[in-house]
């Protein structure tokens, strides 16, 4: 007979105490021939099948559905809310006390018990507080026995088990962090509508994408959907059976920031028969257009979005002044909460309304509209990743709350990215901890685009919103253990490690963003920062992307075949998508500066360009015909055909003017460019370069290297295959070392190699990074240029003197003397709250602190850049720095300021557009 220890006994509150007469389950529960008892309802029915289905994919046998407790056999799943009658006569016939889920809010008791009232039958009884509460119980389930959440919308295959076995003890789940959880399906132009005009029998984004789309927000543990609005979509509530779907699969309709009422204005509201869409001229014609919609959607469960917008993503009409907006917006908000009111038949605390503060509301409202506090106030990111404003303790403390939006995938100025998702997951785990920090939880919306590629985004965000506490852990530990859940633990730190360096990349420039472009307006390509210091900084860049397809090839070839569909969507695809768009445009950008120089490797750096577009479109379609074509339109790598991922014209080029060998070093723009210069007692390595301007085949060999230097290679052939150079990676141990000699067929070359006395710089800057210091008051936090930086911390008070303020002390050495400026890198977050700022003081030396206030204003020209770098920069001119010991200060003087690195930049250093390297 198992027993209850006491210690578990203990640990129950006192109504448990008679929870059953029969003991539970503490060890394994044993489920093969089990059968499924669903409560009689829509969606337990489908939750019944969800765990059918899963079953069966773990165990390999189908369990049957049975209507009664009689009808089981030796094993019973039990699933439905607590109190409906199904669940109430087993509670009462086996002795289960249910009570204590009464009124909560989606959670489940789940437990494994002896039937007293059939002998040699066991029952694992899930019991929700509501409908959702026991889909989630039947989801815990589905994970437990290794099911991923991704197993139909990425093609994870769950490993079969000959014995299946879950926890059989008295489990009763946590209520969720976020009450509505939830994505917005957006910009689907190119991905999920043209996928699912081809699938779905409505012939768009109908009932049986969004009963795929419902089961998968099931298993992420999310219940809101804001559902796809663009002009290409029929609106969800003109789809005959979308509204049903929702109802069966119990998820909460909203609408986005620009559809108030559940309407969808670009394709519901027609000016040619409503007129404008402007309050105040056609204000009976809008009342009576959500008033339509209001009593259809009555009964339902919603969360109506409040205010007025323009029709689609613009300000309201009508308004001339911000004073008339702010009028106008609280007349409309009166307006909509009496016909809720008279819809609904109940006191409007009782129906859950949101208003998204969103570009110009957001204006109108910090202006001081006048918001009913049981309105959920929703604080939207700047379209980047960077929560605008989040509330203060007064805004918190409102009946309605406050709720965020959230963006992974945009469409919009300064420049779209909207093809792979990209965002770091340090960002977002930050972002949400602000949120928490500021009693954000009533809603959570996350913007995936198409839902695919962000398969792993979507996750950590819901699963945060579901459980705050994952915010605790590091995003490695999580990333590592989705991975785990996906492919198995074998691999999955390699894997982790492979998107950890992919997302570290895409910080410092998007793939979307790297022609330099922007768009609304549109402008075209241009040469990419990259090429500032000289090239180096671009082969760099295309190093590490390379090992990173390398790795993750390798990571493919080591998984079983069952795992390659699924991996490839996941990893291989937007690795070598975002490799690919970087090659096709630095290798041609570089192809025009070695021409430039009169190098005969701009013919095949030209060339690489052109595989490197041709790969990117034979992936795309490899992506399409996964799965025997299952995903043929989801995948496009062109969206909105913007300039950036238009193939440009491959130039030839034609024979060299020169003759002779030379060697290429890595800084040629700068004062210290014709050399390798490293710095005493600090390892390095830097790259020479050896070409054969003549386009000659010829040997070369490296001689006299002096012991303090080592090299990736001592001789090579220059040939057509390698366009005629080879680059060589010479690593310096810190000790004595000079220059060497290459022979390059008959040709010497001396290679310059300066030590310089040991000190901070290197190449005329120092680069100090963010946590080269620490201090009470700051926080390391999983982002910046060198993967951690600094926060304030988020309880520290706004003040305006540096006195008391958190402080950092950093000690560098710099043996240049002259003109230098003094750069603080920070990541572009805004400010808190409206009560706060985003400023710092900076004291050098011991002089009198100076404060920099980071606060960027609206879309200006600083906030764009800012957000297509991730950094936000202030400048300090230093006329005349003495070499020497220094000492620099930064003074926190608002809550979640985040610092990144500071460069010391001297007159003649290289400019590089992103961090200097080490």
């Amino acid at each position: 007979m198992i027993r209850l220890h006491l210690r578990q006994l203990l640990a129950l509150p006192l109504f448990a105490l008679t929870l059953f007469t029969l003991p539970a389950f503490s060890a394994d529960f044993m489920l093969s021939g089990a059968a499924v008892l669903a409560e009689e309802h829509p969606t337990m029915r489908l939750a019944a099948g969800l765990l059918r289905r899963d079953l069966e994919a773990v165990g390999g046998q189908r369990p049957a559905l049975v209507q009664e407790l009689d009808q089981c056999g030796t094993v019973c799943i039990v699933v439905g809310r607590h109190d409906a009658p199904l669940l109430r006569r087993i509670a009462r016939s086996e002795g289960l006390d249910l009570a204590a889920l009464d009124g909560q809010w989606e959670r489940y008791l789940r437990i494994g018990i002896a039937s007293r009232t059939r002998p040699g039958t066991r029952l694992l009884v899930i019991a929700g507080s509501d409908a959702r509460g026991a889909v989630y119980g039947a989801v815990d389930l589905s994970r437990e026995l290794g099911v991923s959440a991704w197993e139909w919308w990425a093609d994870v295959p769950p490993v079969r088990r000959a014995q299946l076995s879950v926890r059989g003890e008295r489990i009763v789940s946590a209520a969720p962090t976020v009450r509505y959880r939830g994505v917005f399906l957006n910009d689907e132009d190119w991905g999920l509508q043209p996928w699912a005009a081809r699938t779905d029998p409505s012939g768009d984004i109908g009932p049986a994408t969004y009963a795929r789309i419902f089961e998968l927000l099931w298993r992420l543990k999310a219940n809101l959907i804001w559902p796809a609005m663009h002009d290409v979509t029929r609106p969800f509530y003109q789809v005959p059976g979308n509204a049903q779907v929702a109802r069966d699969y119990a998820i909460v309709v909203g609408t986005s920031h620009a559809e108030p009422m559940m309407r969808n204005n670009v394709r519901e509201w027609d000016a040619r028969r409503d007129g404008p869409f402007n309050f105040f001229t056609n204000r009976t014609a809008l009342v009576d257009y959500w008033r339509r919609r209001n009593d259809e959607t009555r009964g339902n469960e919603n969360v109506y979005t409040m205010g007025i917008r323009g029709v689609h993503d613009s300000a309201m009409e009508g308004a001339r002044t911000l004073d008339e907006a702010r009028a106008g917006l609280a007349d409309v908000i009166a307006v909509q909460r009496e016909l809720l009111a008279q819809a609904h038949g109940k006191p409007l605390a009782q129906i859950p309304q949101a208003l998204t503060v969103y570009k110009e509301v957001l204006d109108i409202y910090n202006s001081g509209l006048r918001v009913p506090d049981d309105i959920t106030l929703v604080w939207p990111d700047d379209n980047y990743g960077y929560l605008h404003q989040l509330g203060t303790p007064r805004e918190a403390a409102r009946p309605g709350g406050a709720g965020l939006y959230y963006h992974v995938s945009y469409w919009g100025r300064p420049h779209d990215y909207l093809w792979l998702a990209t965002t770091a997951p340090g960002l977002v785990r930050d972002q949400l901890q602000r949120a928490l920090a500021t009693g954000t939880d009533r809603i959570w919306v996350l913007n995936v685009g198409d839902i695919k590629p962000a398969e792993y985004l979507a996750q950590y965000f819901l699963d945060a919103a579901f459980d705050g506490k994952v915010l605790d852990q590091p995003t490695t530990r999580h990333m590592t253990a989705w991975y785990a859940a996906q492919f198995g633990p074998e691999h999955a730190a390699a894997i982790a490690d492979v998107m950890r360096d992919y997302y570290a990349l895409a910080w410092e420039r998007r793939p979307e963003f790297m022609g330099f472009s922007q768009t609304e307006p549109t402008t075209p390509t241009r040469q990419t920062d990259y090429l500032q210091s000289g090239g180096e900084e671009a082969e760099q860049r295309l190093a590490r992307h390379e090992a990173l397809v390398l790795r993750a090839q390798a990571l493919a070839a080591s998984l079983p075949a069952r795992y390659q569909d699924a991996f490839f969507q996941l990893v291989p695809y937007p690795v070598r998508a975002s490799a690919n768009l970087n090659a096709r445009i630095l290798k041609l950008d570089l192809a025009a500066q070695y021409a430039r120089m009169g190098r005969p490797s701009a013919g095949h750096y030209a060339r690489q360009a052109r595989g490197a577009q041709a790969a990117i479109d034979a992936d795309t379609a490899q992506y399409n015909a996964l799965a025997g074509g299952k995903w043929r339109g989801m995948m496009d790598a062109a969206p909105r055909r913007l300039p950036v991922f238009q193939p440009p014209v491959f130039p030839e080029y034609g024979l060299p003017s020169r003759g002779e060998c030379g060697l290429a070093y890595p800084s040629p723009l700068s004062a210290s460019g014709g050399q390798l210069a490293f710095t005493r007692g600090v390892p390095a390595t830097k790259t020479l370069t050896v070409i054969q301007y003549g386009a000659q085949a010829l040997r070369w060999t490296a001689a006299k290297v002096p012991a303090g230097l080592r090299l990736s290679h001592d001789a090579g052939l220059l040939e057509a295959v390698n366009g005629f150079e080879q680059r060589i990676a010479v690593t310096y141990d810190g000790g004595a070392a000079g220059g060497f000699e290459i022979t390059c067929g008959t040709q010497r070359l001396l290679v310059k190699v300066q030590v310089a006395p040991a000190s901070s710089e290197r190449e005329r800057i120092v680069t100090l990074p963010a946590t080269a210091a620490s201090g009470t008051g700051w926080s390391p936090v999983e982002m910046g240029s060198f993967g951690t930086a600094l926060r304030a911390d988020l309880d520290l008070p706004s003040r305006d003197s540096h006195a008391g303020a958190p402080v950092l002390a950093y000690a560098f050495m710099t043996r240049s003397d002259g003109a230098a400026r003094l750069n603080i890198v920070a990541v572009p977050v805004h400010p808190l709250t409206s009560a706060n700022r985003l400023r710092i003081a900076v004291a050098l030396d011991g002089a009198a602190p100076v404060t920099l206030d980071f606060t960027t204003h609206g879309r200006s020209d600083e906030w764009k850049r800012n957000v297509l770098t991730n950094t936000a920069v202030r400048t300090l001119p230093l006329p005349a720095l003495p070499p020497g010991a220094h000492t620099l200060r930064i003074h926190a003087l608002d809550p979640g300021f985040v610092l990144d690195r500071i460069d010391v930049v001297f007159d003649g250093a290289p400019v590089y557009y992103g961090r200097p390297p080490d």
